[in-house]
């Protein structure tokens, strides 16, 4: 075969001539590579107890939390009372900050939003330490009281407690724990706390206190726990005597009637009753029972007064009973000595 023939065959082969040549598959184009979507962050200006978390995915909120808010919440808290300092620390309440869902929190949060931290505690913990606060710390009162002897009445003026309220001190805390930016110093309020009883509520309560000295034959009149005059008395006779103690008057009377006690001293009037204002009867004027048929009475005996000479009441001149009778209501008190 001549060159020139061959030469049309292999061109007539490339073109697609007497000579077969299998077919070509065109290679499809590359799937596109998936773009993962941007990951979603904090807005702007939202911030957890003073803790800018803006622009930050949840793993570098986490990472920011623990850090920053850790230390702040874990702190210990320091509680003062006027010069008694107490320390609360957290292992004690079993804190614990989640800053996982405090993220959380922060990345559903609007913008400029300040996100509560997620923080547990142990409740009972706190309230016991707030109770025994309380307790240590309270400063109780004094009521007021009195002494009365037969020439002056002893007043002892009452004192005022404090304390502090467990519930606003339990209150304070727990505001802390929930923000750790507060800080931990805490000192609660402290309250006044009145006593039961006042100097102003015993002169209330005894307006009016009679003394009966049988030594001295003085009865002495007190208003409001303070002297305020005297009279000369006649007291009971010896086998007689006025009876020692503490009383009350019990009852009062204008002119009142005797009965005489069955005793071998009344003689021919024992048993009997003399009306009010007869001239034999002894109780003159006025009448101001105390206990056991004694009280005190006028009398037309003046000279006995001054000495031991009554069958055991207490005897005063008739113009000086009357004028005692409108000062000394009934529930008086008297003390005889």
């Amino acid at each position: 075969m001549s060159k020139r023939v061959l030469t049309a065959a292999v061109i007539a082969c490339c073109l697609g001539g007497p000579a077969t040549v299998a077919a070509q598959t065109p290679t499809p184009p590359p799937a596109p590579v998936p773009v993962p979507p941007p990951a979603k962050v904090v807005k702007p200006g939202v911030t957890v107890s003073g803790i800018p978390l803006e622009g930050l995915t949840q793993a570098q909120a986490i990472q920011r939390l623990r850090e920053q808010l850790r230390p702040r919440a874990q702190r210990r808290f320091a509680v003062k009372v006027g010069r008694r300092s107490f320390t609360l620390t957290t292992g004690r309440l079993r804190l614990r900050v989640g800053e996982k869902a405090t993220a959380k929190r922060a990345l559903k949060a609007k913008a400029g939003a300040k996100v509560a931290p997620v923080i547990t505690f142990r409740a009972a913990s706190l309230a016991a330490f707030a109770q025994r606060t309380e307790q240590v710390t309270r400063r109780y009162g004094r009521n007021a009281g009195m002494r009365i002897t037969v020439t002056r009445i002893i007043g002892r003026k009452a004192r005022y407690g404090s304390k502090i309220s467990a519930a606003r001190l339990d209150k304070a805390i727990r505001r802390r724990i929930a923000d750790p930016a507060l800080g931990r110093g805490v000192a609660p309020k402290v309250f006044r706390v009145r006593p039961a009883v006042r100097l102003i509520d015993l002169r209330r309560r005894n307006r009016t206190i009679l003394t009966i000295d049988r030594g001295g034959h003085r009865l002495r009149l007190f208003k409001n726990l303070r002297y305020d005059r005297s009279y000369g008395i006649a007291v009971g006779a010896a086998g007689t005597e006025t009876p020692p103690g503490l009383y009350r008057i019990q009852n009062k009377q204008v002119n009142p009637a005797w009965t005489a006690p069955n005793r071998p001293w009344a003689g021919s009037y024992a048993g009997r009753t003399v009306p009010g204002g007869a001239p034999d009867n002894p109780l003159k004027a006025r009448w101001l029972g105390i206990a056991g048929g004694v009280g005190i009475h006028g009398t037309a005996e003046a000279w006995s007064i001054g000495s031991s000479a009554s069958h055991g009441c207490i005897r005063m001149r008739v113009p000086e009973v009357i004028d005692l009778f409108g000062r000394v209501p009934v529930g008086s008190q008297v003390l005889i000595r």
